[in-house]
């Protein structure tokens, strides 16, 4: 077996079922098997998967393991040479997985492998490459100096924000939201440390990997990151588990690190924890007295498809009750024109909803890169499902 896909899913039924459906393109013609690891949801998900999807290994848990448990236990039945975590809420472009399977293969010494992520306005995510977070370099991020000198590698080091986005790069920390790894190296390194719950395993394995004398690589093949749904970053528990995953990581690679060096880095980190709170807890009493709307002030939304999503826009603007624009696919030389429906008011949101049945997912993102600064989203239609996806809701019509 060439490859195993890993998926832990927890209450995104809808955007599980996307990237699936994308998998299904990527990986024609190669050997592979696709594991999901559902970590007890309460949305239906295993029988919403289980009636669409036919030779995929689905493991239910009886209680939410955590991402490193849930992937371990996919990985000890998987037999793939190479085993790649995919988060659920992601699609993959139809050649990614395969250039990147070329890749490794070219290179022996290879460790974890990353990808070129973008978010659903079109920019480039961040985090689709990162260096270890040192002592120093996490200073640098939380004192801004990171964002400050991006081209710095002494201060852009956090991100690694001064390489190329368009060349094979190494890196030091492979995202866990797309994490192609070799078998051969995590039977030498081990598998995910389940002392992590939630977020942190990646950059813990990506730093074995790295004192393994493996090499971590980034590679400028696009996926997109719908980033945050499969985690629900608006709760308590996000705070609380992602900031605890930091001090995690902290202790167990600098814990021998003089107090002087220690104890300023954890006050940062439970200040920013601090913060984080205070912001959500913002949002969430905001959006309790009604002042945020689910897509946001007065969203806009404009449909390029087929005939057959054509034909189910006015009964999408029905259940939303939001204003919307259609363009059939032939018009679609007109695309570019319409730069100027959108809002750049900060306020009000365009979702541009590509038919999935008409565009490949790496012309939707090609497309979405030519508005980002237009305050405009990713959105999607399944005309098989008469599913709408975007960032902030899914909507079954």
């Amino acid at each position: 077996m060439k490859l195993t896909v890993v998926i832990v899913n927890y209450n995104v039924k809808y955007y599980i079922e996307q990237c699936l459906n994308s998998l299904k393109k990527a990986l024609r013609g190669i050997e592979s098997e696709i594991f999901v690891v559902d970590n007890h949801s309460e949305d239906g998900s295993v029988a919403h998967l289980r009636k669409r999807f036919d030779g995929i290994n689905i493991i239910e848990s009886n209680r939410n393991l955590g991402f490193a448990r849930a992937n371990n236990i996919a990985i000890r039945r998987s037999t793939g040479e190479y085993v790649l975590l995919l988060n659920p809420d992601t699609f993959v472009c139809e050649n990614t997985i395969r250039e990147v399977l070329d890749f490794a293969d070219r290179h022996k010494n290879i460790g974890g492998v990353g990808v070129k992520m973008y978010n659903a306005d079109g920019t480039v995510a961040m985090e689709s490459r990162r260096g270890l977070p040192t002592p120093m370099t996490s200073f640098y991020k939380m004192c801004g100096l990171c964002a400050r000198f991006p081209k710095s590698k002494r201060f852009g080091k956090y991100y690694m924000s001064y390489l190329d986005w368009d060349k094979p790069s190494k890196i030091d920390v492979v995202s866990g939201a797309f994490f192609l790894v070799k078998r051969s190296a995590l039977d030498s390194v081990g598998l995910l440390d389940t002392d992590f719950f939630m977020y942190g395993e990646d950059i813990d394995l990506s730093y074995r990997l790295l004192k393994g004398g493996y090499d971590n690589w980034y590679l400028p093949y696009p996926i997109l990151h719908y980033k945050g749904e499969s985690t629900h970053k608006t709760s308590f528990r996000y705070v609380h588990v992602f900031y605890q995953a930091m001090l995690i990581f902290f202790r167990k690679h600098y814990g021998h690190l003089r107090l002087g060096v220690v104890l300023p880095i954890k006050l940062a980190i439970y200040m920013k924890a601090f913060v984080a709170f205070i912001m959500m807890m913002t949002k969430w009493i905001r959006k309790s007295l009604g002042f945020v709307e689910k897509f946001g002030n007065d969203p806009k939304f404009i449909f390029i498809g087929g005939e057959r999503m054509l034909k189910s826009c006015e009964e999408i603007s029905h259940r939303m009750g939001l204003a919307t624009d259609a363009f059939c696919v032939k018009d679609e030389k007109r695309i570019p024109s319409i730069k100027d429906r959108f809002s750049t008011d900060g306020k009000s949101m365009t979702y541009i909803v590509f038919d999935t049945t008409v565009f490949s997912y790496e012309e939707m993102i090609n497309i979405m890169t030519w508005y980002k600064g237009c305050n405009v989203k990713l959105g999607t239609f399944n005309t098989d499902t008469e599913t709408l996806i975007t960032p902030d809701e899914t909507i079954k019509i």
